[in-house]
Protein backbone atom coordinates (compact mmCIF):
# COMPACT_ATOMS: atom_id res chain seq x y z
CA UNK A 1 0.00 0.00 0.00
CA UNK A 2 1.45 3.37 -1.10
CA UNK A 3 0.93 6.59 0.91
CA UNK A 4 -0.66 9.52 -0.87
CA UNK A 5 1.89 12.30 -1.69
CA UNK A 6 -0.19 14.94 0.15
CA UNK A 7 -0.20 12.82 3.28
CA UNK A 8 3.55 12.41 3.01
CA UNK A 9 4.03 16.19 2.69
CA UNK A 10 1.68 17.00 5.61
CA UNK A 11 3.23 14.40 7.88
CA UNK A 12 6.00 16.69 9.23
CA UNK A 13 3.50 19.50 9.93
CA UNK A 14 1.16 17.13 11.75
CA UNK A 15 3.99 15.75 13.84
CA UNK A 16 5.15 19.30 14.66
CA UNK A 17 1.62 20.34 15.70
CA UNK A 18 1.22 17.28 17.89
CA UNK A 19 4.58 17.98 19.48
CA UNK A 20 3.50 21.56 20.28
CA UNK A 21 0.24 20.35 21.76
CA UNK A 22 2.05 17.81 23.87
CA UNK A 23 4.50 20.47 24.99
CA UNK A 24 1.71 22.88 25.95
CA UNK A 25 -0.13 20.14 27.81
CA UNK A 26 3.06 19.33 29.64
CA UNK A 27 3.62 23.00 30.49
CA UNK A 28 0.12 23.27 31.94
CA UNK A 29 1.19 20.93 34.71
CA UNK A 30 4.10 23.14 35.76
CA UNK A 31 4.51 26.63 37.14
CA UNK A 32 7.15 27.58 34.58
CA UNK A 33 6.38 30.49 32.25
CA UNK A 34 6.15 29.66 28.57
CA UNK A 35 8.43 32.18 26.89
CA UNK A 36 6.82 31.55 23.51
CA UNK A 37 3.75 33.40 24.75
CA UNK A 38 5.78 36.61 25.00
CA UNK A 39 7.16 36.60 21.45
CA UNK A 40 6.30 39.69 19.34
CA UNK A 41 3.15 39.29 17.28
CA UNK A 42 3.49 38.87 13.55
CA UNK A 43 1.87 41.20 11.01
CA UNK A 44 -0.90 38.70 10.32
CA UNK A 45 -1.68 38.37 14.02
CA UNK A 46 -1.76 42.16 14.40
CA UNK A 47 -4.18 42.49 11.48
CA UNK A 48 -6.36 39.82 13.08
CA UNK A 49 -6.42 41.47 16.51
CA UNK A 50 -6.86 45.09 15.42
CA UNK A 51 -10.41 45.95 14.45
CA UNK A 52 -10.54 49.28 12.72
CA UNK A 53 -13.53 51.53 13.44
CA UNK A 54 -14.37 55.12 12.58
CA UNK A 55 -13.16 57.75 15.07
CA UNK A 56 -15.63 58.65 17.80
CA UNK A 57 -15.81 61.06 20.72
CA UNK A 58 -16.46 60.29 24.37
CA UNK A 59 -19.94 61.83 24.12
CA UNK A 60 -20.87 59.67 21.11
CA UNK A 61 -19.68 56.53 22.88
CA UNK A 62 -21.78 57.46 25.92
CA UNK A 63 -24.87 58.03 23.75
CA UNK A 64 -24.38 54.70 21.98
CA UNK A 65 -24.11 52.86 25.29
CA UNK A 66 -27.19 54.67 26.62
CA UNK A 67 -29.21 53.68 23.54
CA UNK A 68 -28.13 50.05 23.86
CA UNK A 69 -29.17 49.94 27.53
CA UNK A 70 -32.97 49.90 27.26
CA UNK A 71 -33.59 50.25 31.01
CA UNK A 72 -31.31 53.30 31.30
CA UNK A 73 -32.83 54.87 28.19
CA UNK A 74 -36.38 54.37 29.47
CA UNK A 75 -35.46 55.83 32.89
CA UNK A 76 -33.80 58.82 31.20
CA UNK A 77 -36.92 59.53 29.12
CA UNK A 78 -39.15 59.28 32.21
CA UNK A 79 -36.93 61.72 34.14
CA UNK A 80 -37.00 64.18 31.23
CA UNK A 81 -40.81 63.96 31.02
CA UNK A 82 -41.21 64.49 34.78
CA UNK A 83 -38.80 67.43 34.73
CA UNK A 84 -40.56 69.16 31.84
CA UNK A 85 -43.96 68.48 33.41
CA UNK A 86 -42.91 69.96 36.76
CA UNK A 87 -41.64 73.09 35.01
CA UNK A 88 -44.41 73.82 32.50
CA UNK A 89 -47.63 72.33 33.95
CA UNK A 90 -48.00 74.98 36.72
CA UNK A 91 -47.92 77.66 34.02
CA UNK A 92 -51.29 76.67 32.53
CA UNK A 93 -52.93 74.47 35.18
CA UNK A 94 -56.17 76.17 36.32
CA UNK A 95 -55.70 75.27 40.00
CA UNK A 96 -52.93 76.65 42.16
CA UNK A 97 -50.91 75.00 44.89
CA UNK A 98 -52.68 76.59 47.87
CA UNK A 99 -56.07 77.38 46.30
CA UNK A 100 -58.81 75.94 48.52
CA UNK A 101 -61.77 75.26 46.27
CA UNK A 102 -65.17 76.11 47.67
CA UNK A 103 -63.78 78.88 49.88
CA UNK A 104 -64.93 82.28 48.62
CA UNK A 105 -64.69 85.43 50.75
CA UNK A 106 -68.11 86.58 51.86
CA UNK A 107 -69.82 83.29 51.03
CA UNK A 108 -70.46 80.06 52.93
CA UNK A 109 -67.85 77.37 52.51
CA UNK A 110 -68.77 74.68 49.98
CA UNK A 111 -67.65 71.48 51.72
CA UNK A 112 -68.44 69.36 48.66
CA UNK A 113 -64.95 70.15 47.30
CA UNK A 114 -63.28 68.35 50.21
CA UNK A 115 -61.87 64.85 49.59
CA UNK A 116 -63.12 64.59 46.02
CA UNK A 117 -62.41 61.37 44.14
CA UNK A 118 -60.39 61.55 40.90
CA UNK A 119 -62.34 63.28 38.09
CA UNK A 120 -65.15 64.20 40.52
CA UNK A 121 -66.69 67.66 40.90
CA UNK A 122 -68.08 69.78 43.71
CA UNK A 123 -71.66 71.04 43.80
CA UNK A 124 -70.75 74.44 42.36
CA UNK A 125 -68.77 72.88 39.53
CA UNK A 126 -71.51 70.35 38.82
CA UNK A 127 -74.03 73.22 38.55
CA UNK A 128 -71.75 74.97 36.06
CA UNK A 129 -71.45 71.78 34.04
CA UNK A 130 -75.23 71.41 34.00
CA UNK A 131 -75.46 75.01 32.76
CA UNK A 132 -73.26 74.11 29.78
CA UNK A 133 -69.90 75.40 31.01
CA UNK A 134 -66.69 73.40 30.74
CA UNK A 135 -64.90 72.69 34.02
CA UNK A 136 -61.38 71.32 34.18
CA UNK A 137 -61.40 68.00 36.07
CA UNK A 138 -59.51 67.18 39.24
CA UNK A 139 -57.24 64.43 37.92
CA UNK A 140 -56.16 63.14 41.34
CA UNK A 141 -59.09 64.56 43.31
CA UNK A 142 -58.75 66.97 46.24
CA UNK A 143 -57.56 66.81 49.84
CA UNK A 144 -59.46 67.53 53.06
CA UNK A 145 -59.08 71.30 52.49
CA UNK A 146 -60.35 71.22 48.92
CA UNK A 147 -56.94 71.69 47.27
CA UNK A 148 -56.20 70.00 43.96
CA UNK A 149 -53.98 66.96 44.48
CA UNK A 150 -52.42 66.87 41.01
CA UNK A 151 -50.87 70.33 41.11
CA UNK A 152 -49.54 69.63 44.60
CA UNK A 153 -47.90 66.45 43.34
CA UNK A 154 -46.34 68.45 40.49
CA UNK A 155 -44.92 70.99 42.95
CA UNK A 156 -43.65 68.13 45.10
CA UNK A 157 -41.86 66.67 42.06
CA UNK A 158 -40.34 70.09 41.38
CA UNK A 159 -38.97 70.27 44.93
CA UNK A 160 -37.63 66.71 44.80
CA UNK A 161 -35.86 67.34 41.49
CA UNK A 162 -34.45 70.62 42.77
CA UNK A 163 -33.11 68.94 45.91
CA UNK A 164 -31.50 66.15 43.89
CA UNK A 165 -30.01 68.57 41.36
CA UNK A 166 -28.54 70.99 43.89
CA UNK A 167 -27.30 68.13 46.08
CA UNK A 168 -25.46 66.65 43.08
CA UNK A 169 -23.95 70.04 42.22
CA UNK A 170 -22.78 70.57 45.81
CA UNK A 171 -21.27 67.07 45.98
CA UNK A 172 -19.55 67.65 42.63
CA UNK A 173 -18.03 70.95 43.73
CA UNK A 174 -16.87 69.61 47.09
CA UNK A 175 -15.46 66.45 45.55
CA UNK A 176 -13.63 68.32 42.78
CA UNK A 177 -12.13 70.78 45.28
CA UNK A 178 -10.95 68.15 47.76
CA UNK A 179 -9.72 65.82 45.02
CA UNK A 180 -7.83 68.62 43.28
CA UNK A 181 -6.11 69.66 46.51
CA UNK A 182 -5.23 66.05 47.38
CA UNK A 183 -3.91 65.32 43.89
CA UNK A 184 -1.95 68.56 43.58
CA UNK A 185 -0.32 68.49 47.01
CA UNK A 186 0.10 64.74 47.38
CA UNK A 187 2.15 63.21 50.16
CA UNK A 188 0.92 63.82 53.69
CA UNK A 189 -1.85 66.16 52.56
CA UNK A 190 -3.28 63.47 50.29
CA UNK A 191 -2.94 60.89 53.08
CA UNK A 192 -4.73 63.07 55.65
CA UNK A 193 -7.57 63.98 53.27
CA UNK A 194 -8.12 60.36 52.29
CA UNK A 195 -8.23 59.25 55.91
CA UNK A 196 -10.82 61.93 56.68
CA UNK A 197 -12.87 60.74 53.72
CA UNK A 198 -12.63 57.15 54.97
CA UNK A 199 -13.88 58.25 58.40
CA UNK A 200 -16.83 60.07 56.82
CA UNK A 201 -17.68 57.00 54.71
CA UNK A 202 -17.63 54.81 57.82
CA UNK A 203 -20.34 56.94 59.52
CA UNK A 204 -24.04 56.51 58.67
CA UNK A 205 -25.36 59.14 56.27
CA UNK A 206 -28.37 59.92 58.45
CA UNK A 207 -26.12 60.74 61.43
CA UNK A 208 -24.13 63.21 59.35
CA UNK A 209 -27.32 64.81 58.05
CA UNK A 210 -28.67 65.24 61.58
CA UNK A 211 -25.38 66.75 62.80
CA UNK A 212 -25.20 69.17 59.89
CA UNK A 213 -28.86 70.10 60.33
CA UNK A 214 -28.35 70.87 64.03
CA UNK A 215 -25.15 72.84 63.44
CA UNK A 216 -26.25 74.79 60.36
CA UNK A 217 -29.91 75.27 61.31
CA UNK A 218 -29.55 78.87 62.47
CA UNK A 219 -27.47 80.04 59.51
CA UNK A 220 -29.16 78.11 56.70
CA UNK A 221 -32.84 78.15 57.71
CA UNK A 222 -33.72 81.65 56.36
CA UNK A 223 -32.19 81.19 52.86
CA UNK A 224 -33.56 77.65 52.52
CA UNK A 225 -36.97 78.89 53.67
CA UNK A 226 -36.92 81.62 51.00
CA UNK A 227 -35.73 79.15 48.35
CA UNK A 228 -38.62 76.75 48.93
CA UNK A 229 -41.16 79.59 48.91
CA UNK A 230 -39.71 80.85 45.65
CA UNK A 231 -39.85 77.38 44.09
CA UNK A 232 -43.46 76.98 45.20
CA UNK A 233 -44.40 80.34 43.72
CA UNK A 234 -45.10 82.11 47.02
CA UNK A 235 -43.98 85.61 47.93
CA UNK A 236 -40.60 85.75 49.64
CA UNK A 237 -40.78 87.68 52.96
CA UNK A 238 -38.46 90.59 53.56
CA UNK A 239 -37.42 89.26 57.00
CA UNK A 240 -37.75 85.48 56.77
CA UNK A 241 -36.01 84.86 60.08
CA UNK A 242 -38.64 86.77 62.00
CA UNK A 243 -41.45 84.89 60.26
CA UNK A 244 -39.87 81.53 61.03
CA UNK A 245 -39.40 82.41 64.70
CA UNK A 246 -42.95 83.73 64.91
CA UNK A 247 -44.35 80.58 63.33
Amino acid sequence: MTDHPANVENAPEASETSAKNAKSAKNNLTLHVNLDDFLPASDDEKKYMVRMRPPSTFFKDGVKRLIKNKVALTSFIIIIIITLASIFIPMFWPYSYDNMLGVTPGRPVDASFNNLAPFAYGRTEQARIDAGESVFPHVFGTDASGRDYFIRVVYGARISLAVGFFASIIVLLIGMTIGSVAGYCGGKVDLIIMRIVDIIYSLPDMLIVILLASVLKVSLTPPVYCLWRALLGFDVPINPGANIIAS
